[in-house]
């Protein structure tokens, strides 16, 4: 019972149930499971992105509230987080476990502080004053964002093609679908292999080295309530706590509480017992709380930061007057501005959108700011009528929540009129009634609006052949046109479609707005 009950122990336990939370909640954010499940919850107590939505916007959006326990948590304990919650810590440790094939004397070297460790403390002081200036990129290194963006886009997609071809169907996180599609997932994928492949290299060299959360925790740790001590007259410095020291804390001298992840390995390689956790005792070992950052690493982060909010926003392209056609936000998003401010790219609403329309931005629509924020391509799949859910998933606000009600324009946000992702437009040239004289009306066949945002001029011509034919030549009503996409997805010119969306009309932006006003049907009025 005393060997089951090590602290090391519990600590795998709480890597496991942690573990198996954030894949619950993956597997319940499927449209047909979803049903209420908090599967933002890892999202909403990350304390960076409290921080960075505070520092960007000047306020915490809703439940990143949560944020405050994990807070008292670290307060009272250190970075205890990022080795018994932190799935992406799990990770790491599991896959620097399953290629361990060092010495002993090998891993203690591995394990000693590398004044590398600073890097993080930079990363997160960059990340902080690009959130301060307006741009919020902490989403592309914040563990939990990344592996949540990593999962929407990869790993997901990967799970489902295996478990397909076996009989439990039930535990694909996309059932019922077919193969779906993300672009920059390349990318997106080759970044989180890499991060774990390079355990292989130096144990968690991402935790150690690049995690801005580490760092913020780790900031916040440096007086912790309970903490590791050596008792200096029982210990023999044999250096076998280094042997397996997740953090590289330094648990062998001066522990350095700002690396501790309080794995309690040590505690269990100690063969004389001189090390615990606990209240620290009147006579305590000297620790080093805060990390070796110097005047200088601020200074350069900070100018960092500061060169590389103009580079990157001018770069990118958020402005009312100057914006990319290609940048159809989800229903509910609020305006580019504030939309880049909230953003942390973790793919949430890419994840549970259900027909695939929701992907990373590339380069193409955005320019870096906006990479990996979500955005609708209507090649892959269309915006469904009566689908809300990337609304109720975004744990920062950057998508409002809304009810299918106020999406459609009824009831009491009838005056509003529908949410408007974009308008469609008819490219003539590539049109076959237009351009091939071949009947077609596909594009208003499929049109979900009533009336039909899609009408046609009929036509009779003879054809090639001289036959008569009528030809419904199609065109767009945008006052009633959404953006939906369904016409640009189901076209029959499948390279270029000949209906295609721009953003220009949407209902986010006032500037944007491609009529002065919108007609009424009297009919409907």
């Amino acid at each position: 019972m005393k060997t089951l009950l090590r602290l090391t122990n519990i600590r795998i336990i709480s890597q496991v149930v942690f573990l198996g939370l954030f894949l619950f909640a993956v597997w319940a954010s499927w449209t047909t499971r979803i049903q209420g499940y908090p599967v933002s919850r890892f999202l909403e107590i990350d304390l960076l992105v409290a921080l960075s939505t505070a520092l960007s916007t000047g306020h915490i959006y809703r439940f990143l509230g949560w944020s405050v326990l994990l807070l008292l948590i670290t307060a009272l304990f250190g970075r205890v987080f990022c080795n018994w919650m932190c799935p992406l810590g799990t990770l790491h440790q599991f896959s620097g476990w399953l290629v361990n094939i060092r010495s002993v004397k090998e891993r203690q070297e591995q394990n000693r502080y590398h004044h590398r460790q600073i890097i993080k403390y930079s990363i997160l002081f960059i990340l902080l004053i690009l959130a301060a200036s307006g741009t919020m990129q902490i989403g592309l290194l914040d563990p939990i964002a990344l592996l949540h963006r990593s999962v929407a886009t990869g790993i997901s997609v990967l799970w489902d093609f295996v478990v397909s071809s076996t009989s439990f169907t039930n535990l694909q996180i996309a059932p019922g679908t077919t193969e779906r599609l993300f672009t920059g997932s390349f990318w997106i994928g080759l970044i989180f292999i890499l991060i774990i492949v390079l355990n292989i290299w130096h144990p968690r060299f991402f935790c150690r080295t690049l995690c801005p959360l580490g760092a913020l925790l780790g900031l916040l740790s440096l007086f912790p309530l309970f903490r590791i001590h050596r008792d200096t007259n029982i210990c023999t410095d044999c250096d076998l706590c280094l042997t397996r020291c997740e953090g590289a804390s330094s648990p062998e001298g001066s522990l350095r509480l700002s690396e501790c992840v309080v794995c309690m390995n040590c505690i269990d390689d100690c063969p004389e017992n001189a090390l615990s956790f606990s209240l620290p005792p009147r006579s305590s070992t000297p620790v080093r709380p805060a990390p070796d950052i110097t005047r200088r690493h601020f200074v350069f982060a900070g100018l960092i930061g500061l060169i590389g909010f103009p580079l990157i926003r001018s770069n990118g392209k958020i402005n009312d007057a100057n914006y990319s056609p290609l940048m159809i936000r989800p229903p509910g998003s609020v305006s580019e501005t504030e939309f880049l401010k909230k953003c942390i790219k973790c793919a949430q609403c890419i994840r549970v959108c259900p027909t695939n329309v929701l992907q990373p931005a590339g380069l193409q629509e955005g320019g870096i700011e906006a990479l990996w924020t979500p955005v609708l391509n209507f090649n892959v799949g269309h915006c469904q009528q009566k689908c809300s859910l990337c609304s109720s998933v975004c744990p920062t606000g950057a998508i409002r929540e809304i009810s299918v009600t106020e999406k459609l324009g009824f009831g009491k946000f009838k005056q509003h009129g529908p949410v408007r992702l974009g308008t469609a437009f008819i490219n003539r040239s590539r049109c076959l009634p237009w351009a091939n004289e071949i009947p077609c009306i596909v594009c208003q066949e499929v049109c979900p609006i009533a009336p039909k945002a899609i009408q046609t001029y009929d036509e009779e011509v003879k054809d090639t052949f001289g036959n008569l034919v009528v030809l419904h030549k199609p065109f767009i009503i945008p006052d009633l046109c959404t953006g939906c996409g369904i016409c640009q997805k189901e076209c029959p010119v499948t390279d270029q479609p000949a209906a295609y969306i721009t953003a220009v009309g949407e209902s986010r932006s006032q500037e944007r707005r491609l009529l002065l006003r919108y007609r009424t049907n009297p009919e409907k009025s």
